[in-house]
């Protein structure tokens, strides 16, 4: 990225009420659209801070957009919500939105790779060539795509928290889901080797999420997926853990 960035140092501020300073965020959270994404977006937008979601599923983007605002009403938040048809895979629409955060002065505190997909159940050697791509360019590959954008911005502003979003798949194995498992260690690898590159006053983690009541879930469990919790019932955990991430925290494998 060449855009050049605001004189603001940070996009946090400092709301003081009931004798406490709650410290606001501006969130970058891709793969919004739906699932863990949605939830959380919806769950910061209440808490007072600004999303910056985006998303490859442009027909959901409107709607998405209108419940950012009611989960926000009543606060400074309100209308500052940010959301964009991006596609991960694409390097080019990575930055474009690096770009366009960027003119509007809305340099992300945090950023959650939240994006992913997973390979329908097979053995590896019948999982279709285009799957398995679609799988690796997602979850590896737009992972990179928002880290090569997105860290200058960050080691420019001098400060910022990175959340890559891993799986338990990560740090084990299953049958018939090889390539999310491939993925999702790289994912792990990537961040603990990108940990070791950033200057201070930037820090990435891996974050498995937990076992969630998702589509992706319900791909690979079917009905038992039930059993597990949802995702709107995860996001204020995962709210919590997120927004008091700090750089000691660098290169850590984390768990909700």
């Amino acid at each position: 990225m060449s855009a050049a960035l605001p004189p603001t140092a940070t996009n946090a501020m400092s709301i003081v009420g009931g004798g406490a300073a709650i410290n606001l965020k501006t969130v970058l959270i891709t793969g919004v659209s739906r699932g863990l994404g949605k939830a959380l977006a919806l769950e910061l937008a209440k808490r007072g801070h600004t999303v910056i979601g985006c998303s490859r599923s442009a027909d959901k983007l409107s709607a998405l957009q209108s419940e950012l605002a009611s989960a926000s009403d009543g606060k400074n938040n309100a209308n500052k919500h940010i959301v964009m048809n991006v596609d991960v895979r694409s390097n080019r629409s990575v930055e474009e939105l690096a770009r366009a955060v960027v003119e509007k002065k809305a340099i992300p505190d945090i950023i959650v790779n939240n994006a992913g997909t997973i390979n329908r159940n097979n053995k590896i050697w019948e999982v279709p060539e285009e799957e398995f791509d679609t799988v690796i360019d997602t979850n590896i590959k737009g992972t990179t795509n928002v880290l090569r954008h997105f860290i200058p911005i960050m080691i420019e502003n001098k400060q910022g928290i990175i959340v890559n979003m891993s799986s338990g798949w990560g740090r084990s194995a299953a049958a018939q889901v090889a390539p999310y498992c491939a993925s999702k260690w790289a994912v792990e690898g990537l961040t603990r080797s990108v940990a070791k590159e950033l200057p201070p006053g930037i820090a990435v983690v891996a974050l498995n999420p937990g076992v969630i009541n998702t589509e992706m879930l319900q791909s690979c469990f079917g009905s038992s997926a039930s059993a597990y919790p949802t995702p709107e019932s995860w996001a204020p955990r995962a709210a919590t853990l997120i927004l008091h991430l700090t750089m000691a925290d660098n290169g850590s494998p984390l768990t909700v």
